[in-house]
């Protein structure tokens, strides 16, 4: 029965949530493909579950905040390495003008 199946890392996730501040012309789609080449191959998924204008956040302005999930194939990821690959996302999206957003 033809097709593989990837195998799925016995792993455990490691969780990160990134809030960032962008100029509304800059669209999600922008933001999340920055983020997630920033993060590179140990990122597994990315995902936005909150877009916020008012309040603290400029005019002309948006606060969007993803959900990153990072898994090694064949370790449990560090602290460090999780840390390092949050920071590489942040800094690829700041290349838009996003600004990292306290939550």
């Amino acid at each position: 029965h033809g097709g593989s199946i990837a195998p799925v890392s016995g792993h455990p996730v490691a969780k990160e949530d990134i809030a960032v501040v962008v100029p509304d012309a800059v669209s999600v789609g922008e933001v999340q493909r920055a983020l997630a080449a920033g993060a590179g191959e140990l990122l597994e998924s990315i995902s936005l579950f909150d877009l916020y204008t008012g309040g603290q956040v400029p005019d002309g302005h948006r606060s969007l905040a993803f959900a990153l999930r990072f898994r090694a194939p064949d370790r449990t990821l560090t602290d460090a390495e999780t840390a390092a690959a949050r920071q590489r996302a942040v800094v690829a999206a700041a290349e838009l003008g996003a600004v990292l957003r306290d939550f």
